[in-house]
């Protein structure tokens, strides 16, 4: 079964526009099923495949000019030389929708890159399903959720969570890690990513991730860097705009997907997930990967913070709609809704006089309402919400 992706509506918009169009990923997140669906008249070249890339590089000029006006070149960050001869091609043609450029990371990461294609190319990402791309016979409760998480995969063949991510993340480190940096031993970047499922949700703090893992600073932070271009971490920002406090200025990191950092953490329960040490900064995950993928999904970048004083009150999520108005959201997995969940929106005051600001409380199975100022909704309520006070 094909699953309708949403970006699929914007991507379609912006080979209208670009002569080029990126689209990079995770792996298995449905880059290549998305294409060949609704691009079937662009030739396509996997570059995976040593065949093509030798072709390719025998002649890369004579190549482009003899592939035709419309292409796919999929895992393209296989041949970065390419780049700079697509560039001349599509500057020649003059003509939108020439190239599409899908990978499993993120080669626009590479300055040389993205300097080479400035001005020409739309940039798009595609994530594993969000929420509103299920249909309602695949959705299950947010506690199977967590565990379960939203690769393609799983979906469209029944796989079990515990049989589908031990192989993911094997394939992951094995391959594409060895394909973007040489880590020399990749026993301890398992340990590192482990490491960093356990924090998910957390403030970040390199040293201590470092002195764990048993390596130095700067190569945390290139792992980190690495986990990033591979698209299975974010960093969120704090956001201190028109505020005159000491903020916390240290990102806070999430996992694109649950079902990996469940799997990590060895969790395969959702009986007993409730139980967890863990299971209130999954919950948090879910909601905010969700919120992340929803944006990217629509073809807009997720203006997405924290906020977090130097007395430790915070807020979990904060989303800016505009210069003078923003999104304060508070994220509370507790089985039973308390009054306290309310606390840290209440006394979220708008320092600025301009500054207008909504509030929302986002409990797993809370009745909509309202609470004062605070709006209260379920996850799977906030969605919809979302959507609408953002036009995606």
């Amino acid at each position: 079964m094909i699953y309708d992706r949403k970006l699929t509506k914007h991507l379609k918009k912006m080979i209208k526009k670009f002569p080029i169009i990126t689209l990079t990923g995770p792996r298995q997140s449905g880059k290549t099923t998305l294409l060949k669906e609704n691009f079937s008249d662009y030739a396509y070249y996997n570059l995976e495949r040593l065949d093509y890339r030798e072709l390719i590089l025998s002649d890369p000029l004579g190549f482009l000019k003899n592939a035709g006006s419309k292409v796919i070149f999929d895992e393209a960050q296989n041949i970065p030389e390419l780049f700079s001869y697509i560039q001349v091609i599509s500057d020649e043609r003059g003509q939108s929708g020439q190239y599409i450029l899908s990978g499993s990371q993120s080669f626009l990461l590479n300055e040389r890159i993205s300097q080479t294609l400035a001005g020409r190319v739309s940039i798009n990402h595609l994530f594993p399903f969000d929420i509103t791309e299920l249909p309602a016979n695949k959705k299950q409760s947010y506690l199977q959720q967590i565990i379960r998480g939203f690769y393609p995969r799983i979906y469209q063949h029944n796989i079990a969570a515990s049989e589908f991510y031990p192989s993911y993340l094997q394939t992951y480190i094995e391959r594409d890690i060895r394909t973007l940096k040489s880590v020399e031993n990749l026993n301890t970047f398992t340990r590192f990513l482990g490491l960093c499922a356990g924090r998910a949700g957390q403030i970040l703090n390199l040293s201590s991730l470092a002195s764990d893992t048993g390596i130095s600073v700067n190569t945390a932070k290139s792992w980190l860097s690495l986990l990033e271009a591979s698209f299975i971490v974010f960093l969120l920002q704090p956001y201190y705009n028109n505020f005159n406090k000491r903020l916390i200025k240290s990102p806070k990191l999430y996992f694109y997907d649950t079902g990996i950092v469940s799997s990590l953490l060895r969790i395969s329960e959702y009986t007993t997930l409730r139980t967890y040490p863990l299971y209130g900064a999954l919950y948090e995950n879910l909601v905010i990967s969700e919120i992340v993928k929803i944006f990217y999904h629509s073809g807009k970048r997720p203006p997405i913070y924290y906020w977090k004083e130097s007395n430790g009150k915070e807020v979990d999520c904060i989303l800016e709609k505009n210069f003078n108005e923003i999104i304060a959201i508070e994220i509370k997995g507790g089985e039973t809704f308390s009054k306290d969940y309310l606390k840290n929106l209440s006394g979220f005051v708008n320092e600025s006089t301009s500054l207008k600001i909504k509030k929302y409380l986002i409990h797993p199975e809370a009745k909509a309402t309202k609470i004062k100022d605070i709006t209260v909704l379920s996850w799977e309520d906030f969605p919809s919400e979302l959507i609408k006070q953002f036009s995606l």
